[in-house]
């Protein structure tokens, strides 16, 4: 799929799940459109349209760094360590 390809909402959803193991229902991505903290997406008229890249990179951007154990904690991106 080239990384500009414009999904409707419920491609997005299967692009999600087939790409990523990621569930996200259409709804669940309607709702993030309006709250906020979705992917990116443009509108062609009243049609939401989402591009596979932005939905790469918001994926990405949503990943923690790899850990071996659950008590490691991931500090927010530009955080610094408490105490330095």
């Amino acid at each position: 799929m080239p990384a500009n390809q414009r999904l409707r909402r419920t491609a997005a959803s299967d692009y999600l799940k087939e790409t990523w193991g990621l569930s996200y229902k259409p709804t669940t991505l309607a709702k993030l459109a309006t709250l906020g903290g979705g992917p990116a997406f443009e509108h062609f008229g009243r049609w939401p349209l989402y591009r596979a890249d932005e939905l790469d990179n918001w994926v990405l951007s949503r990943l923690s760094p790899l850990k071996d154990s659950t008590s490691q904690v991931a500090l927010p991106p530009n955080s610094s360590e408490a105490g330095q």
